[in-house]
């Protein structure tokens, strides 16, 4: 899952940064409203926290823009704005969810998980496909009532394929759903990783085919 946060005290964007990427998401930071109208027209993020009070370009504006271009990202709000005509103006601009400064972090969490949760059409946190369940408030696999112990850029992939089960996911959507602007994966690291999974699938009954020339996706392998 991909965040764009969009605030301008620093301070408070890199403890949220901090959080985010602890929790495993890819997280991209601007600190302006015109660099983040600019980053919303030419990439794809599943979730932007957006401030309102921001320099060059109002938070508000860059939500009317966002939803003027159709960008279906979900938008959470993060703001010292508190009044009630401020959060109706937000909602019905086509924000999905309203917080106030100063706020609780655990709450910001699971704010933040509702709506990604609600990104993939989902309205349970726990998914399952074949013998393999997924928590999304944990962002673990199991198997068996077992955790599957998977490092962070294969797990990254695995959910991507997993929320999409059965369908075909472009390299090029799977490298973006997992790097922020300074990061750097290539298509080759993506064939490492999927190589990987299939080792760590094929006991749960599960494997990640290719899709030749387009992507790759997640099926169940036929029974011997």
């Amino acid at each position: 899952m991909r965040i764009l946060l969009v605030e301008d005290n620093k301070a408070l964007s890199e403890g949220l940064v901090a959080i985010l990427r602890g929790s495993g998401y890819a997280v991209d930071v601007v600190h302006d409203g015109a660099s983040a109208d600019a980053v919303t027209s030419t990439e794809a993020f599943d979730l932007v926290i957006l401030d309102l009070n921001l320099p060059e370009m109002d938070g508000l504006d860059v939500l009317r823009s966002m939803r003027a271009r159709q960008n279906k990202a979900a938008v959470l709000i993060l703001t010292a704005r508190g009044t009630q005509e401020e959060k109706i103006r937000g909602l019905d601009l086509g924000a999905d969810d309203y917080m106030i400064k100063p706020f609780d972090i655990s709450e910001f969490e699971a704010r933040v998980r509702v709506l990604l949760r609600r990104q993939a059409g989902l309205r349970s946190s726990l998914v399952s496909y074949g013998s393999v369940s997924f928590d999304l408030n944990s962002r673990t696999f199991s198997a068996g009532g077992v955790t599957l112990d998977i490092p962070a850029r294969e797990l990254g992939l695995l959910e991507i394929l997993f929320m999409r089960a059965g369908k075909v996911v472009a390299k090029e959507a799977i490298i973006q759903s997992l790097t922020a602007f300074d990061d750097d994966l290539s298509a080759n690291a993506i064939e490492q990783y999927v190589s990987r999974l299939r080792k760590r699938l094929a006991p749960h009954g599960l494997t990640v085919r290719t899709a030749r020339g387009i992507g790759y996706y997640l099926d169940k392998m036929a029974a011997a």
